[in-house]
């Protein structure tokens, strides 16, 4: 069956996988969403069976329709290989009835590498199925992740380019480490003074100049996206939540068609979104879980169907999930309002212009398959110290948002199903906080001394990607404010 794309926002548009993928964002300043969701054939003891790379095949081919086996193949056998640490590619870690789905094993240690190790290859094949022979810009905003994963998967990749903008002082000093000493030739680190809100806004802002556009165009030029506003970033995504539930009944741990729940780490809705989408395939899942931190502008949203980001801003111990304006909702939007982008496209409007949407009464009854909670600063060091001293299991601090909520949502219904809980970070990439909840008389220590502690506390090796960035130069200095963006994309470009 043929998969088309539509926009939220637009009833005419219509493209195919690939030509969704290239363009990113689509022009009406949508998102791209599938036209129907296909069914996934529910045959549980064969997918517990598969490697990775082939439950991500038997998953990606349903939803990339006009890409062919072969080229697949070829993506996913470049992508899921030797970057990663371990050869099943991720892992489930047992603690009390909860299973830590580890996505931190890529060149980058967070959960965004499972995405865009693939998304480069997705593109290039994408460019060459369409006949597209211009340079691709790759134009990212980052919480702290995305970026630095996205250049790892474009760096020197012929024919693109990528520039990441990311909010100076609000990442973590390992996250910001790894961007600026990025290599390669394509490649563009930029901070911008302000929170992730506004270079995300921002970047959509530039995807719908046309004036930019056409200055692009006239320099043999054109942006795409790696955030997961792309829909080649989400589909990937979806495979390892079927991997997951395989794993379990390899494992013994549900059997074959059993329900289980997954808790999420949530800041700009994508990944939960992809465990939604499993569901919608047929995954067999009873409740999405979605953990905020104090920025819980979702937790807000699903108890009251208000969306309302006139609120402070807090940088909290996990900056990958500072965010107010969590674009992938957009396209959970348009499934309630019954795929209507005329009802879709009024709200985002009203987001921009007022900063606040209400979704109406039978749009929150598509709501019931989620749970919303957060988790304190507090409460997020707590759970770290809680689950290292329980069971001598190290989980950075998002992995420790989603911990405290599950806690929670267990606590509120009584629902003990068997819980995947996503672990988006290794432990490293935020040492200071981790350490510091388990031995807080080491708060004195330099980031690097933490992280020697750290191996003494969790017994794993430090990762590559850390001793990578011990003593690499710093090759990225460029700071901006959000207003000057564009000013600063048609410098680096020379256009």
């Amino acid at each position: 069956m043929q998969i088309m794309y539509r926009s939220t926002r637009s009833p005419e548009l219509k493209v195919t996988a690939s030509q969704a993928v290239l363009q990113g964002l689509a022009p009406d300043g949508g998102l791209f969403v599938p036209e129907k969701l296909p069914r996934y054939p529910q045959d549980w003891e064969v997918l517990s069976a598969q490697s990775y790379q082939e439950t991500a095949l038997q998953v990606m081919r349903l939803l990339l329709t006009d890409y062919t086996e072969e080229e697949l193949r070829n993506c996913i056998d470049r992508a899921y290989d030797s970057k990663f640490d371990i050869p099943q590619i991720t892992c489930l870690k047992e603690t009390d009835g909860v299973w830590y789905l580890e996505l931190f094993h890529g060149a980058t240690i967070a959960f965004k590498d499972m995405a865009l190790s693939i998304l480069p290859h997705l593109m290039t094949t994408a460019a060459a199925k369409n006949g597209v022979t211009d340079e691709i810009v790759i134009l990212t905003a980052t919480s702290g992740d995305t970026g630095k994963a996205a250049m790892a998967g474009f760096a020197d990749v012929p024919g693109t380019r990528i520039i990441v903008f990311y909010p100076k002082g609000g990442v973590s000093a390992v996250q910001e480490r790894q961007m600026v000493t990025q290599r390669g030739a394509n490649v563009h680190v930029v901070g911008i003074n302000g929170n992730f809100d506004d270079a995300q806004s921002a970047v959509k802002r530039i995807f719908s100049d046309e004036q930019m556009k056409k200055q692009m165009a006239g320099a043999g030029k054109r942006f795409s996206s790696a955030n997961s506003i792309n829909i080649g970033r989400l589909v990937p995504q979806i495979v390892y939540y079927f991997y997951a539930y395989g794993q379990l009944v390899k494992d013994g741990k549900v059997k074959a068609g059993d329900v289980i729940n997954i808790t999420v780490p949530t800041g700009n809705f994508g990944n939960i979104l992809a465990a939604y989408y499993a569901k919608q395939m047929g995954l067999p899942v009873r409740k999405l879980v979605c953990a905020s931190n104090e920025n819980k502008v979702l937790v807000d949203f699903f108890r009251t169907g208000a969306y309302d980001r006139n609120r402070s801003f807090i940088l909290t111990s996990s900056p990958s999930m500072d965010i107010l304006i969590s674009s992938n909702l957009e396209r959970l939007i348009y499934q309630i309002a019954g795929e209507d982008p005329q009802v879709t496209k009024k709200l985002m409007e009203s987001l921009i212009s007022s900063g606040v949407y209400c979704i109406t009464d039978s749009m929150k009854d598509g709501l019931k398959d989620f749970y919303g909670n957060y988790a304190t600063e507090s409460e997020t060091a707590e759970e770290i110290a809680r689950v290292y001293n329980t069971f001598g299991y190290v989980i950075d601090t998002h992995t420790a948002v989603a911990s405290r909520v599950c806690r929670k949502y267990q606590a509120d219904t009584g629902d003990h199903t068997p819980m995947v809980t996503a672990s988006t970070a290794s432990p490293y990439k935020f040492a200071r906080s981790v350490v510091c909840a388990i031995r807080p008389e080491l708060q004195t220590k330099t980031d690097f001394e933490l992280i020697d502690e750290l191996y003494e506390i969790s017994g794993t090796a430090v990762p590559k990607a850390i001793e990578d960035i011990r003593s690499a130069p710093i090759l990225h200095r460029t700071v901006v404010d959000a207003a000057d963006m564009s000013a600063e994309i048609i410098r680096w470009l020379g256009i």
